[in-house]
């Protein structure tokens, strides 16, 4: 069935619609990986968007039940050059086609998609949708939306009630779930016990499980979201001198904005599986998905100290605050782009906690 991408500023490409046929709105995003599409469509920081895939030829390994992010698709809509309709992998259990129809997720291929990157790159992410049908009807619907960042993402994305594993650790860790990736969990469990709680969880309720440490996750939309700071924010500033911290991604701007930092959208964001990030003397290849930074003037001022720098635009990667336990990176050390460049990070904050 024909299908049709419309872009908030008048661009309508049109193509061939595959996975769930209906129509979708979000802000439209790129990424750059070769491969793990599958985990990107899993993931929760990818809540509120259409994603684009810079790769040609997306699904030819198929889908299976080890690659997943969370339980679901969690891109609103996805598009891509061409889908292949016959993967070859042994653990292969379905088409891209197929996963997003049970998702009930739309998606587009038979497009140029690296003219619409070339178009996201030089006017920045936009919002756009998705339809099988008037696209000039569309384009009012995407013009008059409201931008999905003005709505709380994190509220949809984080777990409904605690979730405990008693791993048989000596330290237990207070997982804060912004949107939290399934490989996050998987780390931390190997190295201490994990009680998994929402992003609103008060001060109070974390001390009731009395952690050894905290941790903020991953997660989709503006980290100065006001529903975001009155809650996970407000909840870390009144316990910043009590536990270690660590945060990755969203995790990282939310303790650096309680610190007294600010962040700020990027142009079009970084979403891949090669960015490199210098820290120490030593470059690192790393996976990462995020729309915003965090600015690195207002760090300084907040008393952090930058850890990792982007090589590709110099923005902040990572930060730790000069005299208490808290550090954070803004890419992921779980994904393994490296393959094990960053896994260390994880030590090191079992490190921390072992030191208090």
């Amino acid at each position: 069935m024909k299908g049709f991408l419309v872009l908030e500023d008048g661009t309508v490409l049109e193509g061939e619609a595959f996975g769930a046929l209906k129509e979708a709105l979000g802000e439209v995003v790129f990424n750059t990986a070769m491969a793990g599409y599958q985990e990107s469509l899993t993931d929760p920081s990818y809540s509120g968007q259409i994603l684009v895939a810079s790769y040609p030829l997306i699904g030819n390994y198929g889908v299976n039940p080890h690659d997943g992010q969370s339980d679901r698709v969690q891109v609103w809509g996805y598009i891509v050059k061409e889908p292949c309709a016959f993967p070859s992998h042994r653990d292969s259990t379905g088409t891209l086609h197929e996963f997003l129809e049970k998702s009930d997720v739309p998606g587009l291929h038979g497009i140029d998609t690296r003219s619409v990157i070339r178009r996201i790159r030089n006017s920045g992410t936009m919002k756009g949708g998705i339809t099988t049908g008037d696209p000039q009807e569309l384009l009012e619907k995407v013009r008059g939306m409201k931008h999905p960042e003005e709505t709380n993402l994190v509220a949809g994305v984080t777990t409904g009630k605690t979730k405990r594993y008693a791993n048989g650790k000596d330290k237990t860790v207070v997982l804060v779930d912004c949107g939290v990736k399934t490989n996050i969990v998987t780390e931390l469990c190997r190295r201490f016990n994990v009680v998994q709680v929402p992003f609103d969880t008060s001060a109070s309720q974390v001390k009731d499980l009395e952690p050894d440490g905290i941790f903020i996750s991953n997660g989709p939309g503006d980290p100065a979201h006001p529903e975001v700071v009155d809650t996970t924010v407000r909840m870390l500033s009144q316990l910043k001198d009590d536990y270690p911290i660590m945060g990755i991604c969203l995790g990282h701007q939310l303790v650096s904005i309680m610190l007294g930092a600010k962040t700020y959208k990027l142009k079009f964001g970084h979403r891949g599986v090669n960015q490199p990030v210098y820290s120490d003397g030593l470059v690192y290849i790393t996976s990462q998905n995020h729309g915003f930074a965090v600015d690195e003037a207002s760090a300084n001022d907040a008393e952090l100290e930058t850890t990792f720098v982007n090589l590709n635009d110099r923005t902040v990667e990572g930060v730790r605050h000069r005299e208490l336990p808290i550090f954070t990176v803004q890419f992921h050390p779980e994904a393994r782009a490296g393959p094990l460049d960053t896994g260390h990070l994880f030590d090191r904050f079992r490190s921390m906690l072992e030191e208090v």
